[in-house]
């Protein structure tokens, strides 16, 4: 009799330890852990690693406003995963691809642009209108620049750059130190809708930007960068660092 009761609990145990799903501590199939490199839900990717400059809903913060359907209209795919996985040197925007040094898959980089791309582009935003093109196809001249900030700039920003009742200032050292060129074109020609910056359309009713107004007025202000981070461009002209 004692020889079949241990047969029947060792049975017992035998069937217990080898079910599955019924183990002690066993974690349900729904809730295993996803490790990081194979998240690929966009907008999970956004949240963690673009909306703190970019927004959380798009509209732009610290960076450009990703959401803005006049951005993603000029900005075409291959550009914003380059941009994304090698970030732009010297500025703010730092690299995410894993073989630039940053966490995410080539994957994953995808994923979010299409998820940007999918929420918040309209194939229509621009209908008939021609918007200068992303890059610079020749470089500009800073002199003709000048008067291009006088007519379609200095109303907001000032006559000298340095500030209005409408902006702030846009030769600001240390902000220029810290964007590039295509970073001051890209905001020339979307805007910062977010701040009520207008786009290359709506700085003089009636006479949007041309393709070379764009070109040479980031010229000029390219030139308005100071040599040495943090000091005001009037500082350096003054004699420099003293």
């Amino acid at each position: 009799m004692r020889r079949e009761i241990f047969l029947a609990m060792g049975l017992l145990a035998t069937t217990a330890c080898g079910s599955h799903d019924t183990a002690p501590g066993r974690p349900a199939a729904d809730s295993q852990v996803i490790p990081p490199s194979r998240i690929l839900n966009a907008s999970v990717l956004y949240a963690k690693n673009c909306a703190g400059c970019h927004g959380r809903d798009g509209k732009g913060g610290a960076a450009t406003a990703l959401g803005d359907p006049v951005y993603l209209a000029i900005a075409d795919d291959a550009t914003m995963i380059r941009v994304t996985a090698d970030g732009v040197p010297g500025t703010a925007m730092p690299a995410f691809a894993q073989h630039s040094g940053g966490l995410l898959t080539e994957g994953q980089i995808d994923a979010t642009v299409r998820g940007i791309r999918v929420r918040w582009g309209k194939p229509d935003a621009l209908r008939d209108a021609a918007p200068p093109p992303y890059a610079a196809q020749v470089p500009g001249d800073p002199k003709r620049g000048a008067a291009v900030y006088e007519t379609y700039c200095s109303s907001c920003h000032g006559a000298d750059g340095r500030g209005g009742k409408q902006a702030s200032s846009i030769v600001d050292g240390s902000y220029l130190a810290l964007v590039s060129d295509q970073n001051l074109r890209t905001t020339v020609i979307v805007g910062r809708p977010e701040m009520g910056a207008p786009d290359w359309r709506g700085d003089v009713p009636g006479k949007p930007m041309s393709l070379d107004d764009v070109t040479d007025v980031v010229a000029w202000l390219g030139a308005q960068r100071p040599k040495f981070v943090g000091l005001s461009s009037s500082v350096q002209g003054e004699g420099g660092i003293r």
